[in-house]
């Protein structure tokens, strides 16, 4: 039995379509993406971490919400390490480790003002110069620091800006050079703050080794301090917080 040419082309061309067929109808393969991952790319600035418990903190009364704390993982960690410094002050913590300064200055409207405090303390910088969401722009973490402390006056409250604290390198992203971005950071807060009557807690008189770096004891990763770090902040944290609440 032979087979003509016509035939055979018909039955390839018949084959072909039939794989075709069967390909579009199975899924396309997806790439593996983090929980973290998938979170950035639907929720960037995190609004879902403290969305309903915000709702908690505004049926308290002014004096159990006083000050609002907003950072990065060095500010949540502080109530984590020490809550009671938050509980017996009237102070309310919102960091969200890793966070930048566009991040938070997204959900300040929500996780600040929303909570009509008497003042806000805003701690953050150390992931922008660590380039967490991008490449460190000087002038824009400068401009999202002027962001949150002129809306935070624009609806009467007081801010407390706090010094960068020191780090002479990341773990999670080395050969950065964070020393002089620190410090030309702090020294340009220091003079914002004055100018604009706010309250400016520096942290580097008494967390800097001299050289730029975190003092021994006080940090468990050259970054974030320890409980004993962050009772040393504390005698630099009360007078600001007086200062701007007076």
């Amino acid at each position: 039995m032979t087979i003509d040419r016509r035939t055979l082309l018909s039955v390839g061309l018949a084959a072909s379509f039939a794989r075709v067929r069967a390909s579009e109808a199975q899924p396309l393969a997806q790439p593996s993406v983090s929980p973290e991952e998938q979170r950035l790319h639907t929720d960037w600035a995190y609004l879902a971490r403290y969305r309903n418990d915000n709702a908690r903190v505004q049926a308290l009364p002014a004096q159990a919400r006083r000050v609002v704390f907003i950072g990065d993982s060095i500010t949540q960690g502080w109530i984590d390490f020490h809550p009671e410094f938050f509980a017996a002050n009237g102070f309310i913590d919102r960091g969200i480790s890793g966070q930048t300064t566009p991040q938070m200055l997204a959900r300040f409207r929500q996780d600040v003002i929303s909570l009509a405090p008497a003042a806000v303390h805003i701690l953050a910088g150390t992931n922008d110069v660590a380039e967490n969401t991008g490449p460190f722009d000087a002038e824009a973490t400068r401009s999202n620091f002027q962001s949150m402390a002129e809306l935070a006056r624009l609806h009467g409250i007081g801010v407390i800006l706090g010094a960068v604290p020191p780090a002479a390198d990341f773990y999670w992203r080395r050969g950065l050079g964070p020393i002089p971005k620190i410090r030309a950071m702090n020294e340009w807060m220091r003079g914002y703050a004055a100018a604009n009557r706010f309250a400016f807690a520096d942290y580097t008189s008494l967390l800097d080794d001299g050289n730029g770096a975190m003092r021994p004891g006080l940090s468990y990763d050259g970054v974030r301090p320890t409980k004993a770090g962050y009772l040393v902040m504390e005698h630099i944290t009360l007078p600001a917080v007086a200062s701007a609440l007076a």
